[in-house]
């Protein structure tokens, strides 16, 4: 079966947003929310340094700068749901993820780097998570990219909850193309 750019890209699927969750699907996402430092470690465990630099696709990110990505967003999206909880309504920072992937230290910094700043921002989420009130997650925060005031409840949904899945699958993908 020929394996097209979008699957490389979305092993499962492009996201969207979920419409409704229960509360037994947040505590399970947060429980799976844990376990993704030590999931994404054993994938890159073990590859070597070409094996780290090997773009999944012709112009595609490589593994290390996937990992590198990976620790970027979750510090953004630490900083943004602690935003949500401590301001009304605050206007979140986009950032130019493309370019920060580009950046030398994204490139060439040892995948160990961004592997303990997942261990360290998933503690204290995980911290956080777990202590948040069905009041918390009504609170909102506006995306000026898109133009949309979100709740912490969808945000929680997509970015934290459910999108860490997209580079996992992407990298144990790219691992195997490599090995």
């Amino acid at each position: 079966m020929e394996t097209t750019i979008d699957q490389l890209r979305y092993p499962v699927g492009k996201f969207s947003d979920p419409t409704s969750f229960s509360p037994m699907e947040i505590k399970q996402w947060i429980d799976t929310l844990e376990q993704f430092p030590a999931n994404m470690k054993k994938v890159v465990t073990g590859l070597n340094d070409q094996q780290l630099d090997t773009p999944y696709r012709d112009g595609g990110w490589t593994i290390r700068q996937v990992v590198h990505h990976t620790a970027d967003s979750h510090l953004n999206c630490y900083i943004r749901v602690k935003l949500a909880l401590t301001e009304d309504n605050p206007t979140i920072k986009p950032y130019l993820e493309a370019k920060w992937a580009e950046i030398p230290e994204a490139k060439t910094a040892p995948v160990e780097v961004s592997l303990n700043i997942l261990d360290a921002i998933h503690h204290r989420m995980n911290l956080m998570l777990r202590n948040l009130t069905v009041d918390d997650l009504d609170r909102t925060f506006y995306h000026p990219e898109n133009k949309t005031t979100r709740t912490l409840k969808t945000i929680s949904a997509s970015s934290i909850f459910i999108q860490p899945s997209f580079p996992l699958l992407q990298l144990c993908n790219m691992s195997k193309m490599v090995t």
